[in-house]
């Protein structure tokens, strides 16, 4: 590492990366952060893969020569499961992916009935049910793909009403109680969720242990940039948006609290079909 303040790139298809995010700037408290949404795309969830493959791509195309990042983070498990071969292979800036949390559900669960809330996209992955396979073994596994949890959490994150009704039909086929186990842990394979944990916990059927991946990504990302340099003297963290056209006085506030003073747009249209 040299002298010169670290710079990370926290990209996600909308607004869950700030999940991680978070977690990011306690780990790293002396980094520089660009904060990137496609939101004019989201969610990459109703997207054919080709597409989610060929708009990330697209979009670092145009952040990395600009922000000069030393690791990207991709905290987008849609993503994730599908772009980072594709990343690693054209460029030289690490990759930090987000993939669902698995292996820890298996080794903390103690009834042996865990469910897996994720996007459709997430759920439909051969990556997602590889890691099921490879780690779930003797394990009741429950791959919820939830269809508006995410556009939710961005309601919830702008400060606009959230109906908890709404919440509970998203996560209500995780709950499941059958031949003496029930659900014990819920593995949150997707950055938006816990921006709606608060809703989730209220409506729940029965207490459950949540699991977020943010700290163990942090705590990757921190591994692979290794100690910061004394001299490191960060900027105002940025937030980038694709479009910006979601930007409200609200939502400003929001990003404002969670750290992120400095808004910018760097255009990229929705995708052509």
């Amino acid at each position: 590492m040299s002298d010169r303040t670290p710079t990370v790139l926290v990209f996600d298809s909308g607004l869950g990366g700030l999940t991680v995010f978070s977690e990011l700037r306690t780990a790293l408290a002396g980094a520089r952060f660009v904060y990137a949404a496609d939101d004019a795309v989201f969610p990459y969830g109703r997207l054919p893969e080709d597409a989610v493959i060929a708009r990330v791509t697209a979009v670092m195309d145009r952040l990395i020569p600009l922000y000069r990042p030393d690791v990207v983070v991709i905290a987008c498990n849609t993503a994730s499961t599908l772009v980072l071969p594709a990343l690693r292979s054209r460029f030289s800036t690490p990759f930090v992916g987000t993939v669902p949390a698995i292996k820890p559900a298996v080794a903390q669960t103690r009834t042996g009935r865990v469910a897996i809330l994720a996007t459709p996209g997430t759920v439909r992955r051969d990556y997602t049910r590889a890691l099921v396979q490879s780690f779930a073994a003797g394990i009741a596994v429950e791959l919820v793909g939830a269809v508006g949890l995410a556009a939710l959490a961005e309601r919830h994150l702008k400060g606009e009403a959230v109906d908890p009704a709404a919440v509970l039909a998203e996560i209500s086929p995780c709950f499941v109680d059958t031949g003496g186990r029930r659900t014990d842990i819920v593995v949150l394979a997707c950055t938006h969720y816990p921006l709606v944990l608060d809703l989730m916990r209220q409506v729940a059927p029965w207490p459950v242990a949540w699991l977020d991946p943010a700290p163990a990504i942090a705590r990757r990302t921190a591994d692979l940039l290794g100690p910061l340099p004394p001299s490191a003297e960060p900027e105002e963290a940025l937030a980038i948006f694709t479009s910006g056209a979601g930007v409200t006085d609200a939502l400003r506030k929001a990003l404002l609290a969670r750290g992120l003073p400095r808004l910018g747009v760097e255009t990229m249209g929705a995708l052509v079909h």
